[in-house]
């Protein structure tokens, strides 16, 4: 039995009473990969209701030791269930916290402070979500979660204390983005399995005001919530998987913020990608690309009452007919034309239960440590999938390593482009070496191949988590403008994990060469071009300008190492978005220098003919606009372009304007009227069969 000591002071000044009560806790292990719980029993508190205005928890102190500061996540639990996190991830390789306090009138924010933590910190969570007038009396909890192997601890003691000076909490009344709110009826959530919730999603429109008290009228129901990632598990700012339940826990399809109806969802923190924009950049490309990548809309979360900050809300990535759209392949389907197809296989670190895959056997170019490549099931998953499925797609990607290995390899009838769609891994690595992922072609690496009667090849893609791309990275060359992100074996060649041989055989073909240059020289001028880039980044920052100040006021992580974000880091958001522009235009110079293939091999006029998969999707600009907005669209023929624009409700407010475009890469100029109020507009833009939507905003 712990003992519990209670410490009581009293200080008289005038009429007003200053009063402390201070409650110590005993300690014991700090188990490795496990939850710690120290419990302290709290009774005859005065008055005995806590809250964020008059008595309340002013601090939690903490003495332990721990050979990994940053294994730890550290909490605060309250009688009623409420908990908020005190630290999490903090302090690298670092030892102990000696006389660590957490107090919201501190100075620093403890993801400011350095192991040993010593002194007074600005606790990483909302430790006064837990102040809201519920009854103090009862059962704390200090729970110290180990989340990584090998290394342990001791709690020592610890102490939680309640007075006239409560801490309070950030909250959230309103927002331009639409808001995700979850009740966990105090649950804890998990990496696994999903727990049962309550979740609503408020969006009243676009250009319409969001409000915590607006009804849940885009979605209202069960979900079942778990949390996922790899490394971002260690980070305070939590990524969840969820999936849309009934009342008795069975999946459901809903439409989501105007997404197709599903019911496996994602809740991305993005919480080292401090410009919020790396991965939707990296999917929207992708999308305008011609291929499938999961659609996404910006948002913001409120978990049991406590503002968690931006997130991006995701389809998850999986064979759908409105996601990955392969054959559905039955536990029956075992001969014939079924048997070829749909398959999703990842190239990624094993999180799966059973890691079911197979080896492959041909290892990394560069591979010093006997590194090989390992394939896993993802559709159908390592637990669905059959044995004769097993074998077809497994000796289909060995056909397909081994004829790129052989001396036949680049032969047009028999090489390579009998097993792969070529136009998808030119636009994949066109994507990955813009970004210069450190991850990209070796982690969260994903492709596809449909039944033979359609299509039947590998195909690259869907691109999946850069939240560590664009110069998130500082190792491995992944800040660095100039170097190819393939050749990641020449810069890390000890990392455990790396890139299958594909990608430099590929560059030895001098017609694959080719065809990347062609394309290169195609999308440079629109899609990918600077100013396209440029447009997208301070459109998001246009669109996250208010909701990015509430994130950062909960992560007051602006200006604060988060791996691994390369120096220096700069103190605003605007600097986030000003770096990342710039480190574009920077590896934009460099690749435009360095793009392998000879562009004399295009046609003329730079519309390549080997590589035009679809017209791509048009540049507005400047956004915002006020008496102008230029159109930069790339059209592969001469034809007619109509413009509208709609304001947020989607009511025309400009009648078309009807212009000849001359085929080619071409800016038009549209002339909104100078009397139309400031506010968000939509451009609806018409070419042929192709119609696109551009949202813009009008300012004085």
């Amino acid at each position: 039995m712990k003992k519990i000591y209670v410490s009581v002071c009293v200080i008289f000044i005038g009429v007003n009473v200053l009063f402390a009560q201070t409650f110590i806790g005993g300690g014991g292990p700090i188990n490795d990969v496990s939850t710690n719980d120290f419990p302290v029993i709290v009774s005859g508190l005065v008055p005995s209701t806590i809250d964020t205005a008059n008595f309340g928890l002013e601090s939690v102190c903490i003495n332990l030791t721990h050979t990994w500061d940053a294994d730890m996540e550290i909490r605060i639990i309250a009688p009623d269930g409420t908990s908020a996190i005190l630290s999490s991830g903090n302090g690298g390789s670092g030892h102990d916290y000696t006389n660590t306090c957490f107090d919201n009138s501190a100075a620093t924010n403890i993801s400011q402070g350095g192991a040993p933590f010593t002194g007074s910190f600005i606790p990483q969570g909302q430790m006064g979500v837990v102040n809201n007038n519920q009854n103090g009396n009862g059962t704390w909890v200090l729970r110290v979660i180990d989340m990584y192997a090998q290394d342990f601890g001791t709690m020592l003691n610890w102490s939680i204390t309640f007075g006239n000076n409560p801490a309070s909490y950030f909250s959230m009344q309103d927002s331009n983005l639409p808001i995700v709110m979850i009740n966990t009826n105090n649950q804890n959530i998990p990496d696994s399995p999903k727990i049962s919730c309550d979740m609503g999603i408020i969006f009243n429109g676009v250009g319409n005001r969001n409000h915590i008290t607006d009804p849940w009228n885009n979605y209202n129901g069960k979900i079942g919530i778990e949390v996922r990632g790899s490394s971002s598990q260690g980070f305070p700012k939590k990524s969840y998987g969820l999936q849309l339940w009934d009342s008795t826990s069975l999946p459901i399809n809903h439409p989501i913020l105007g997404m197709p109806s599903e019911n496996d969802w994602c809740l991305i923190a993005n919480y080292s990608d401090k410009s919020l924009l790396n991965n939707s950049l990296s999917y929207y490309l992708s999308r305008q690309m011609g291929w499938y990548a999961v659609r996404w809309r910006c948002v913001e979360l409120i978990i049991d009452g406590q503002y968690m900050g931006v997130y991006l809300l995701t389809e998850k990535l999986k064979r759908d007919n409105a996601r990955v759209n392969i054959s559905k392949l039955n536990p029956t389907d075992t001969t014939g034309d079924q048997l070829t197809g749909g398959y999703i296989i990842k190239v990624d670190k094993t999180t799966s239960s059973s890691g079911a895959g197979w080896v492959s056997p041909f290892a990394p170019d560069t591979a010093p440590n006997g590194q090989t490549i390992y394939f896993q099931y993802d559709y159908p998953s390592d637990v669905n999938i059959n044995v004769p499925q097993q074998n077809y797609i497994q000796a289909y990607v060995d056909s397909f390593e081994t004829t790129l290995a052989g001396p036949n390899f680049a032969d047009t009838s028999i090489g390579y482009a009998h097993y792969m769609n070529v136009n998808s891994f030119i636009d994949y690595f066109l994507v990955n070496e813009l970004s210069k992922n450190v991850d990209g072609y070796r982690l969260s690496t994903f492709f596809y191949k449909d039944r033979a009667s359609h299509g039947g090849k590998i195909t690259m893609g869907p691109v999946w988590d850069y939240d560590i791309s664009w110069a998130n990275a500082n190792y491995c060359d992944g800040s660095v403008v100039s170097g190819w992100a393939y050749q990641f074996g020449n810069v890390c060649s000890g990392d455990y994990w790396q890139i299958p041989f594909w990608w430099d055989r590929l560059m030895q073909d001098p017609v694959f060469r080719d065809k990347v240059q062609c394309r290169w020289q195609e999308l440079s001028q629109t899609l990918l071009s600077k100013q396209f880039l440029f447009n997208y980044c301070d459109s998001m920052a246009i669109l996250l300008n208010e909701s990015q100040q509430r994130n950062f006021t909960v992560w007051p992580i602006l200006g604060t190492y988060v791996w691994p974000n390369p120096s220096p880091i700069p103190t605003t958001y605007q600097g986030e978005i000003d770096e990342l522009k710039n480190w574009i235009d920077l590896r934009w110079d460099w690749l435009n220098a360095n793009m392998p293939g000879n562009a004399a091999n295009c046609n003329l006029n730079g519309i390549p003919s080997a590589t035009s998969y679809a017209t791509t999707q048009p540049l507005a600009f400047p956004n915002p606009f006020a008496n102008e907005i230029n159109l930069s669209i790339f059209l592969p023929h001469e034809q007619p372009v109509k413009m509208e624009l709609l304001n947020a409700l989607g009511q025309v407010v400009q009648p078309i304007q009807l212009q000849q475009h001359a085929g080619g890469t071409q800016t038009i100029v549209f002339h909104p009227d100078a009397s139309l109020p400031t506010g968000i507009y939509l451009l609806r833009i018409t070419a042929g069969n192709n119609t696109w939507t551009e949202p813009l905003s009008k300012t004085e």
